[in-house]
């Protein structure tokens, strides 16, 4: 099948890769601009570009996807379909409308759950057991199209965000084969949303910060949901704090005050939250590396008592 593909991050890489494997003629990919990155904020490509240079492909990296050019360009490979997986812009009707067999989207959750841009690092957050893929047809809402195929993936106790990733961007390549094959051979179903939708929004710099009033386990679910990006964070006095990973040693009602460094355990450092327990096994300090809580306890001090807090220099003994 004649395709274009379009995408941006890690997560879309493997879904480029297994078509092309499979044998379907990829005319194009299309990604988002370079960006400056890191310390240097030296340009870089983005993931597909790397990947769709590797495997020898035609890149093209508009700035505006509505621009009347783009769009003829587009029209000019003749694709029966685009295949859409985490590009980062809404298409227009223009281009929805240009493929044969329309515009397909690998999107990371069990629809109509968790629409928009942040579905897996929402359902960590939110503690959810399973998620999933969704392949569907894209139309002009925000993942409201019908659906094609659908698979549950199960989210691990220990998970983390990246590692949720990339077990979904694997079963999202998986799913969009099996999904062009049924468009081929005129056998896909077109499934209409129906249920409780949800919204799983961008990411802020509001949504890092941990709130310590919280029970334990919602600030684990945090924690895992921003590692590897972009880091759930506190204050220690006036330097900013990531908690890259945690456990909850108890998560009944304790006397612990939120925030407030209890103490440590071979594990890690104790702090009280709003219910049970939360034992910090990796941090990162402002201006330091990440390091294990027993290397960040053998150079500094446990700060027994002091209470960490969501601005700087709000600390105190209490």
């Amino acid at each position: 099948m004649r395709v274009v593909f379009m995408g941006t991050p890690d997560f879309a890489v493997p879904s480029l890769k297994a078509l092309v494997e499979a044998g379907h003629d990829v005319r194009a990919v299309i990604t988002q601009p370079d960006r400056p990155k890191g310390r240097g904020k030296k340009y870089a490509p983005p993931p597909v570009k790397e990947a769709a240079q590797s495997l020898k492909l035609p890149v093209l990296q508009p700035a505006q996807v509505k621009e009347p050019e783009f769009i003829e360009q587009l029209r000019s490979y003749s694709p029966e379909v685009i295949v859409v997986v985490a590009y980062g812009r809404i298409l227009p009707p223009a281009i929805l409308s240009l493929p044969e067999h329309g515009c397909v989207n690998v999107h990371a959750s069990l629809l109509p759950k968790y629409r928009g841009a942040a579905p897996i690092h929402r359902a960590v957050i939110n503690g959810e057991k399973v998620t999933g893929i969704t392949t569907m047809f894209i139309d002009e809402g925000l993942d409201t199209g019908d659906m094609i195929l659908k698979e549950k993936v199960p989210i691990l106790g220990e998970d983390t965000v990246g590692d949720l990733h990339d077990r979904l961007s694997v079963a999202g390549a998986r799913l969009l084969v099996e999904t062009l094959d049924m468009i081929g051979r005129g056998r896909a179903p077109r499934i209409p949303q129906t249920g409780e939708s949800s919204y799983a929004p961008v990411l802020t710099g509001a949504d890092e910060l941990i709130i310590w009033d919280k029970p334990a386990q919602d600030i684990y679910n945090l924690i895992r949901g921003m590692n590897p990006w972009p880091g759930a964070r506190t204050y220690l006095g006036e330097k900013m704090l990531k908690i890259w990973r945690a456990g909850v040693l108890d998560d009944e009602q304790t006397l612990a005050c939120p925030g407030r460094v209890m103490g440590t355990v071979r594990e890690g450092v104790l702090v009280g939250t709003g219910r049970g327990l939360l034992v910090i096994t990796e941090l990162q300090m402002q201006g330091a590396k990440r390091m294990s809580a027993a290397d960040f306890l053998r150079g500094t001090p446990a700060p027994l008592g002091v209470i960490l807090s969501n601005a700087p220099g709000k600390d105190g003994m209490r």
